[in-house]
């Protein structure tokens, strides 16, 4: 019995102490969810209780309160949510009036929306007196105005400091030439600042792209009034880069400075580089050594991107690279990420022998403890998979890669990490390889990975390039389980990429969800695309069906015929083609429509077109169905208008299969005979 008590006292203690966590963790939910209320005297009699009935005397401490970033509501509420695949993209959702349902209408409202932030941010920063109220919560800097308006006007350092934050790279030049002729004497500090300015932007001002107002070399004067201007369309040969010009501002300032250090050395270098001065930065970086000086890793980066323009030979090439970070050593520059990004990216313009280098380069990047950024594996399967040789070998490396990465989220640390998702899954496309397309896919929707994809041109390759491998591999059920989640809400196909789809339908003998997808066709906007519409007549017209499907065909036969006919603006759509037309009519007779099949085949003379000798034979087994001899006849004779050499056997078959009157058989015996005695008159 003393032990039954015992134990039953043994038993009490230890749910007492369940009971008591499992308040606590209430009362700390309690506290995350309303983290303004502090739950101290609950908890405090809770500890009271527990130290009862265990005995024990250490202290438990609760916090008051939870302190919470104020993206946290926001970041909760994300969590909660999925992207919704029959809803367009969020960025065009503020207006679903104005929501984009083709590829034109896509690409006019991203520019529209670009152009819009353009002039907002334009007016903000012209007049920022009118914008001083922020009512963002938490604040957002990038939102509020800039001041690009210059404060001081007269001649000190304080202005020429202005200029520079400003980034006025001329008005700068100017005050710091007012300064020189004033005898004023400028810190090495300051003469550095206007220097990396310079050569940051090729001694120009940067292009202000926020200003909506045309530019006077973006208009032209009308000949018959020049007071109206009309803008001048832009073409490619008239962006003009900005190429290192001779004896500029930059080295006039560099070579007046009375004394120099490595920054002022590797300003001029990064600025020579950047603007296409290749041999001119590695001319400096030699006065730079012989100054007895040493550069830092931002000026060997810049070196090393432009060593495989200062060699011809591919083996010379990656000498110079190797030789560059041989120096980083030997100064005891310690190399970053960039570094290594730089002498990747140099080595794939170093052919087939730059493959065993870069897997050194990646060893020492581990060595110094350095983590790849997605630049560095874009870099290295750009050297294993080249575009020219793209077909040859297998994916080992991409799937050492992706199992590397896998699972991983990556911040933008290169410009070049938003090529990654983009030319690798161009490697799986390429090599067919369906297996790392998914795990590759997968990656991209890890965490915030999804933000490297680029800019909207590169995302709508990106995910081309995954629904064209899976239609190539994949079985149609799960191709269109992806055609529903990417299109249109990620993505907006091109004519190819219907094409694929077509051909993945014919491929799994799915012929019957063409009319379906012709719907979507005319949504997206590619029912003015030849290839593609004549891709789906053929396909259409190619076997016979079920007369169900037959039907949904004709019906969709029709509805495509509609883009052949012009409409009260003009033109049609569409110009017929022999294949075109051809199909349709296939089509509208397999469907036993035989007489709109005719009417299609009257308009093979109209738009100047022949027919095929097997539809004639397939019309004429139609017309014997129902025993038209008169409509036989006349198909005889506008085979022999056509000069068909099907003509002769068309001829004998209806002699044989049908009842024919004289006068029909004197209409096919002139035929017969123009056709073998005086054929080139008659053709």
């Amino acid at each position: 019995m003393h032990f039954v008590n015992v134990k039953m006292a043994s038993s009490g203690v230890h749910a007492g102490r369940h009971i008591y966590i499992k308040s606590l963790t209430f009362l700390n939910n309690l506290e995350h969810i309303y983290p303004r209320r502090t739950f101290a005297c609950t908890a405090s009699a809770w500890q009271k209780t527990a130290v009862a009935s265990n005995g024990s005397s250490e202290e438990i401490v609760i916090p008051r309160k939870k302190t919470w970033s104020k993206e946290a509501v926001l970041q909760a509420l994300t969590s909660t949510v999925k992207r919704d695949p029959t809803a367009s993209h969020y960025t065009f959702q503020d207006d679903s009036y104005l929501t984009p349902r083709t590829s034109g209408e896509f690409k006019l409202y991203s520019l529209s929306q670009e152009s819009g932030k353009s002039a907002a941010k334009y007016f903000i920063n012209t007049y920022p007196k009118f914008f001083q109220k922020d009512f963002a919560e938490p604040h957002i800097p990038c939102l509020m105005p800039e001041t690009f308006q210059l404060q001081i006007e007269e001649v000190s350092e304080a202005a020429l400091v202005e200029r520079i934050q400003l980034r006025k790279v001329k008005a700068a030049v100017d005050m710091y030439d007012q300064l020189l002729q004033s005898g004023t004497t400028l810190s090495l500090d300051l003469t550095n600042d206007l220097l990396d300015l310079i050569c940051l932007y090729g001694d120009q001002d940067p292009k202000d792209d926020s200003d909506p107002e045309q530019k006077p070399e973006d208009v032209e004067e009308v000949q018959d009034d020049p007071r109206k201007r009309r803008p001048r369309i832009r073409r490619a040969s008239d962006i003009v880069r900005v190429v290192w010009k001779e004896n500029n501002n930059a080295e006039r300032i560099f070579n007046l400075m009375p004394e120099r250090d490595s920054r002022s050395y590797g300003a001029l270098i990064q600025g020579m580089a950047r603007h296409e001065a290749y041999g001119k930065a590695f001319s400096t970086y030699t006065d730079l050594l012989n100054n007895r000086l040493t550069a830092n890793v931002h000026t060997f980066n810049a070196l090393i991107l432009a060593s495989p323009e200062v060699r011809e030979k591919y083996i010379e090439k990656r000498e110079l690279i190797f030789e560059l970070l041989n120096q980083m050593a030997e100064q005891k520059v310690r190399p970053n990420l960039l570094t290594f990004n730089a002498a990747l990216r140099a080595l794939r313009r170093c052919g087939n022998m730059a493959r065993s280098q870069a897997l050194l380069i990646f060893g020492e990047m581990k060595a110094l403890g350095i983590t790849p950024s997605l630049a560095s594996y874009d870099h290295l399967l750009g050297i294993f998979y080249k575009a020219a040789s793209s077909t040859q070998g297998h994916t080992e490396i991409l799937q050492d890669v992706l199992n590397e990465i896998s699972g991983q989220s990556f911040e933008p640390q290169d410009p070049d990490d938003v090529m990654f998702f983009l030319n690798a899954m161009r490697v799986c496309l390429e090599h067919k390889d369906l297996e790392a397309a998914y795990r590759l896919h997968s990656l991209m929707q890890e965490g915030e990975n999804w933000r490297l994809l680029g800019d909207a041109h590169q995302q709508s390759m990106y995910y081309g390039r995954f629904f064209n491998i899976l239609c190539m591999m994949e079985h149609i059920d799960v191709v269109l389980k992806w055609y529903k989640e990417l299109i249109p809400s990620l993505y907006y196909p091109h004519s190819q990429g219907m094409i694929d789809l077509l051909q993945a339908l014919d491929t799994d003998g799915r012929l019957d969800l063409i009319p379906e997808i012709w719907k979507d066709i005319k949504q997206i906007g590619h029912d003015n695309k030849v290839e593609l519409v004549d891709e789906m007549l053929s396909l259409m017209a190619r076997e016979k069906q079920s007369s169900e499907v037959q039907e949904s065909f004709a019906q969709c036969a029709l509805d495509v015929k509609r883009r052949y006919v012009p409409t009260e603006f003009g033109k049609p759509v569409l110009e017929w083609t022999a294949n075109s037309l051809g199909s349709i009519t296939s089509i509208l007779l397999a469907a036993q429509k035989r007489q709109q099949a005719w009417e299609m085949m009257k308009l093979f003379k109209a738009s100047n077109r022949v027919p095929t000798d097997a539809l004639m034979e397939d019309f004429l087994s139609s017309i014997k169905e129902v025993q038209d001899a008169n409509q036989a006849v006349e198909l005889v004779q506008m085979s022999a208008r056509y000069c068909l050499a099907g003509t002769p056997m068309l001829t004998e078959r209806v002699q044989k299969e049908f009842e024919l009157t004289e006068d029909h058989r004197a209409t096919l015996s002139s035929l017969e005979f123009s056709s073998d005695g005086n054929r080139d008159l008659t053709c």
